[in-house]
């Protein structure tokens, strides 16, 4: 398995090329252990990166191992793009983002959760600022809804008609609550989560292309969705053995779930690679194997 995730690397390439050419890119990561890396414990925390985009119709899913959740790794991995990027409240996507001028959105399903954990621990039976704010996202979520098939600009219009009023209103609520509640409280933490993003929570206003959250990459769904399968297939192999094995398992599964993400069925589309990538010589067009090629030879 080590040595297929290394033949897959210029794949692996060609298809981080393509997701770098898309307008705007999902990103996400979750933690990882990997037992045997030098000068690091076995217990040590490690991550796992994940970018969704691409250009319309050639959806990328990239899973990237690296020991560290610092912001040099995003530095890396999205060299000089510089289009939209959606992620959630981590700090981490500063320096990237001040360097190559990119457009940061956030995440209202995180802010959503924050309010969701306040409503938890409220008193039976009664309802409260997280019952308003819970009411508020959801009307928000559903002008997406209506707005879902429609072309940038006209999702644009809908919001500017429907959104922006909803979110007025959550600002104006906003200011007058955050300093009314019990400090260090659920609800205090989901209000404060509220005000710090709120310009990138926002953002979502002035550009029909920004969705409203970044589920996406989180669960391969249109950074959850496209990270749940890792995060579920963790939760029996526990670990990696080593570095290698990590960088191997990145690779592999960025190939299934791409495959996944462009409506291809995995196990015939890696049959394809694996027949052809050891055909081709060193001046071959490794284009030929990316998935939306694939899929356009397929008989109908």
């Amino acid at each position: 398995m080590v040595q297929v995730g290394e033949r897959l690397t210029p794949l692996i390439e060609a298809l981080r090329r393509h997701l770098l050419t898309g307008p705007l890119i999902h990103m996400d990561e979750t933690t990882l252990q990997v037992n045997q890396e030098t000068d690091r414990a076995a217990s040590s925390t490690s991550y796992m990166w994940l970018q969704r985009g691409g250009p319309p119709g050639q959806q990328v899913v990239l899973f990237d191992y690296d020991a560290s959740r610092a912001g040099r790794v995003p530095v890396r991995l999205l060299g000089d793009y510089a289009g939209r990027l959606v992620t959630d409240g981590y700090e981490g996507y500063a320096e990237v983002v001040r360097r190559h001028g990119i457009t940061h959105a956030g995440c209202w399903a995180h802010a959503r959760r924050k309010f969701v954990e306040a409503q938890k621990v409220q008193p039976k039976g009664k309802t409260g600022k997280a019952d308003w704010a819970l009411n508020q996202i959801r009307k928000l979520y559903a002008v997406e809804t209506q707005a879902k098939a429609l072309e940038p600009e006209a999702r644009l219009a809908l919001r500017e008609q429907k959104s922006r009023p909803l979110i007025i209103q959550l600002r104006t609520w906003l200011d007058k609550s955050v300093n009314q509640v019990l400090p260090k409280s659920a609800l205090d933490k989901a209000l404060h989560y509220l005000h710090g993003q709120w310009a990138r929570l926002t953002r979502f206003l002035d550009d029909g292309l920004i969705p409203l959250d970044n589920n996406p990459a989180e669960n391969a769904n249109p950074a959850e969705n496209a990270i749940r399968p890792f995060v579920v297939g963790r939760k029996n192999w526990l670990f990696s053995h080593t570095p290698r094995g990590a960088h191997a398992s990145a690779a592999i599964y960025s190939l299934i779930e791409t495959a996944k993400a462009n409506g291809l069925v995995p196990y015939q589309y890696l049959r394809f690679v694996f027949e052809t990538l050891p055909t081709l010589g060193e001046d071959d067009d490794l284009d030929a194997l990316l998935p939306w090629r694939w899929k356009d030879t397929l008989p109908i």
